[in-house]
Formats: structure tokens, sequence, C-alpha cells
């Protein structure tokens, strides 16, 4: 059964449509693994900061049922399909990861480009699966993130102001992410 990684990110009400998101992953996929909460500046366009983290889950459903599911979470969180790109979001659910699977179709291309260049992405995705092999670049995820200049693009380790049992709950810090 695939392990697939999926980053989430919102910096429009990020705690509480992050919060609605992390329930419905839940709910959809069953057991799933979250990393810490990272806020990061906005890229690519002015706006607040992002709040972002990475959940982890096992599924034997194709893929394209899974984006169909996450789109439907994104829509829950109050998401246009049509959204632009560049904007502030209430929701953005992004397959990273899909196992081992390449490949570069319409709307769906893995692994996801950016996981490469985005901290938001590496960095959590190394919080919780650090010794996966990444399927095209040779290395695990944890090597690429040890070596990833983090400077242009710092994370901050946050706490949602909620509690619940699907976070961990160590103290924030700083972490030059």
């Amino acid at each position: 059964m695939p392990q697939v990684y999926v980053a989430a990110g919102s910096n429009v009400e990020p705690e509480r449509h992050l919060a609605l998101a992390a329930a419905e992953l839940e709910r959809a996929f069953g057991s799933v693994q979250f990393s810490p909460w990272y806020r990061n500046k906005a890229v690519g366009f002015e706006g607040a900061d992002f709040i972002n983290f990475v959940v982890g889950f096992e599924t034997e459903r194709p893929v394209r049922e899974v984006l169909a599911q996450l789109h439907a979470i994104e829509a829950q969180c109050g998401r246009p399909r049509n959204a632009p790109k560049w904007a502030p979001r209430t929701m953005d659910l992004d397959i990273l990861l899909f196992g081992d699977r390449v490949c570069d179709e319409p709307g769906l291309k893995l692994p996801r480009p950016d996981l490469l260049r985005r901290p938001y992405m590496l960095g959590p995705l190394a919080d919780i699966a650090p010794r996966l092999e990444h399927p095209t670049a040779g290395a695990t995820i944890g090597e690429l993130w040890e070596r990833f200049d983090r400077s242009a693009h710092r994370l901050v380790r946050t706490e949602p102001s909620f509690t619940s049992r699907r976070f961990d709950r160590r103290p924030p810090q700083e972490s030059g992410r």
C-alpha cells in the first residue's frame, strides 16, 4: 500500500482552516501522521504569513481519487477550484509523494517538483519521514533537508492554539528553517 505525503497550508484564518483540514484528512484516510506546524512568509505574492504542515498516510485508493478527496477538503475550507495560484488561500493541499510513483500528467506531477525547492514542504516532510528515499533525487528526505539552503526562507515552528491529539505538543522553537 503506497505511503502518501501531502502538504497543507493556509494564510486565511490558518488555524481554523488547518484544524478543519486535519480533521477531514483523518476522517478520509484513517490513521495519519502530522508534522509540526510552521509559520513562514508568503511566497510569490504579498500577503499574510502562511502556516503549513505535512501529513502522511497509507492508502489503497488510486492517486486521482486521493486528489479528488483533497480538492473536496479544500472546498470545505472555502477554496474555490479556480482560485488564482499566487494569492491568499484558505487551504492548499498538495500531494508531495505517492509511494515511489513518478508521473507527469495534466494536473498531476509526482514527485511534486516544488518539494525540493520549498522549505515549507521539505522541512515538515523531513520531520516525519527523514529516512524516506525520494523517488528521483537519489537521497533521503533527511539528506535533502540537511543540504537545503534555508537562509532565504525561514520557517518558525508554531503551535496551534487549540489542543488536539493529532499534533506534536513540544514547545515551539525557532528552527532557522
